[in-house]
């Protein structure tokens, strides 16, 4: 059984978040008027999606390091 730890955990549920931001700033930007403009929701979609899946990476690198 794989056992995960709470750093894994929590940057799993960092992970989550930042990819659900990144959805929202996608849906926000599809409407054509985003609630905070146009500059700083590219901007929270830029800086979501990479950090989504940096967090997602750790997470799994951490669980698979305290693997018995």
């Amino acid at each position: 059984m794989v056992q995960m730890t709470p750093l894994s955990g929590l940057l799993l549920m960092g992970s989550c978040v930042t990819a659900i931001a990144a959805v929202g700033s996608i849906f926000e930007l599809a409407y054509g008027n985003p609630t905070y403009g146009t500059t700083a929701t590219a901007a929270i979609l830029a800086a979501s999606i990479p950090v989504s899946a940096l967090m997602f990476w750790g997470a799994v690198k951490i669980t698979k390091a305290n693997q018995g």
